[in-house]
């Protein structure tokens, strides 16, 4: 081990200037946790780790098999930086600018919302259903709407290489991010991302087995409540859900048969304790059966999940 010189109190101390050997990987995560436990961060020793595995382009193991070893100059800038950013509690996947869902890699920038770990129950659902759909030589039809980055037709079409989906937004942006999503994961050729909201791209009557959703749901009235990584810098218009967050699904639910083919699926993320009001407009198609939900990993309904009747 070497012998450190006397510890400055802070990365930016002007009076204890930094020596090459002064901060160590070890060091620099300790000092960190320390500093973001400080501001309240949730995950402070996870970020430190992650920041200063980017920083040095190793992971978690590799820092700890380097505990001892000191940055360059150059690396220990980056790594202040990166510090000051999440202390302004920029999300941790805005910093680095990707974010891994379903075992895959996403470009995300603040014009997506970031991929939860919630929404994979969401995608597992939608596998469950489609697998018994899929026959040689027929392709399954998938329409997602508010693709966002593109993690949920992704994922799909990474499981499914039947399927041809269909993903929509209302922001060229967000599709731009999508496109390359797609094209960086191999499933490119099977998507096709189409700008508009909600159903206006399609014409009438276009069949799909399954359409699919994370749609904004968060009350209006509780975006300001919302941690300072999300109402600071995730779009509002992928989170805001209007009053009581439920104005996307009186929107959709009356129309979305029209758009499915019979027994095809309908499937959405949903926020906690919306389920009964959900369920209570989705009534009001009677092309619809009643519908169902998923719980969580924490058993929070989580999904709503309703079919197109067969005689529709």
């Amino acid at each position: 081990m070497p012998i450190f010189k006397p510890r400055p109190s802070s990365l930016d101390d002007k009076e204890s200037p930094l020596l090459p050997d002064a901060w160590t990987v070890l060091r620099l995560i300790r000092w960190t946790d320390e500093r973001f436990k400080k501001e309240g961060l949730l995950n402070p020793r996870l970020d430190a780790e992650v920041l200063l595995g980017s920083t040095l382009g190793m992971d978690r193991v590799g820092l700890y098999t380097h505990f001892d070893q000191p940055l360059a100059p150059a690396e220990l800038e980056h790594f202040k930086k990166l510090i000051q950013r999440r202390l302004r509690h920029e999300p941790i996947a805005y910093i680095l600018g990707k974010r891994e869902f379903w075992s895959l890699s996403f470009k995300v920038t603040p014009e997506v919302l970031i991929p939860r770990p919630e929404t994979e129950v969401l995608v597992a659902e939608a596998l469950r259903l489609l697998y018994p759909m899929a026959k040689p030589g027929e392709p399954l039809r998938v329409l997602e709407i508010g693709t966002g980055c593109g993690a949920i037709s992704v994922a799909l079409a990474k499981e499914l290489p039947e399927a041809f989906i269909t993903a929509t937004d209302i922001s060229s942006k967000a599709l731009e991010i999508a496109q390359e999503n797609a094209t960086q994961n191999g499933v490119g050729q099977r998507l096709h991302f189409l700008q508009g909201n909600l159903f206006s791209p399609f014409e009438q009557g276009l069949p799909f087995e399954l359409i699919i959703t994370n749609p904004p749901y968060i009350p209006h009235d509780q975006l300001l409540t919302l941690a300072p990584e999300v109402r600071n810098y995730e779009p509002w218009e992928a989170l805001d859900g209007g009053e009581e967050g439920l104005n996307y699904f009186r929107r959709i639910l009356p129309k979305v048969t029209e758009f499915l083919r019979p027994k095809g699926w309908f499937l959405s993320e949903i926020g906690a304790g919306q389920d009964e009001k959900i369920q209570s407009i989705a009534r009001q198609n009677d092309q619809l059966n009643s519908g169902s939900f998923i719980q969580d990993l924490a058993g929070i309904k989580r999904v709503f999940k309703a079919q197109k009747n067969s005689a529709s």
